[in-house]
């Protein structure tokens, strides 16, 4: 959570309700989202998924995270790369983005290694804990 601006989850409150909106996303079909494991064991580590899904413009918004022990160790980009597979090839879309922090130089690294390309640098666009904070826009066509 280091580089998304908003609240931290702090109670089973807090995490039970993220997941309501997540299970609102997929009834409606606005987003849907995975659990990222080790293989072999059924810890969650992570999540990942399409958190803004368009399907008038065949795109969608990847997003995902991980517990910080497991960070580099490759997880996020074996599933980014199954997350494009079933984006393109389940759904159909034509195109898949990635808004990230241009600070988070790791998450960035995994998207230029999947084919993603930097479209836009937005300065000062989000607000959040009295801060104005830039963002990036990373996108991936389907050719």
């Amino acid at each position: 959570m280091q580089f998304i601006p908003r609240p931290l989850l702090k109670t089973k409150e807090d995490a039970l309700e993220h997941l309501s909106m997540i299970d609102a996303k997929i009834e409606s079909n606005e987003g849907i989202n995975w659990a990222i494991r080790n293989k072999g064991n059924s810890k969650l580590i992570g999540l990942i998924g399409f958190y803004r899904i368009k399907p008038e413009h065949f795109r969608a918004e990847i997003g995902y995270m991980l517990l910080s022990e497991y960070h580099g160790k490759g997880f996020i980009s074996e599933a980014v790369k199954r997350l494009i597979q079933f984006g393109f090839e389940e759904i159909h879309l034509h195109s898949i983005e990635a808004v990230i922090d241009p600070k988070n130089y790791s998450s960035e690294k995994v998207l230029l290694k999947n084919g993603f390309i930097k479209e836009a640098h937005f300065k000062e666009n989000e607000f959040f804990n009295g801060v104005f904070y830039d963002s990036v826009i990373y996108s991936l066509l389907n050719n």
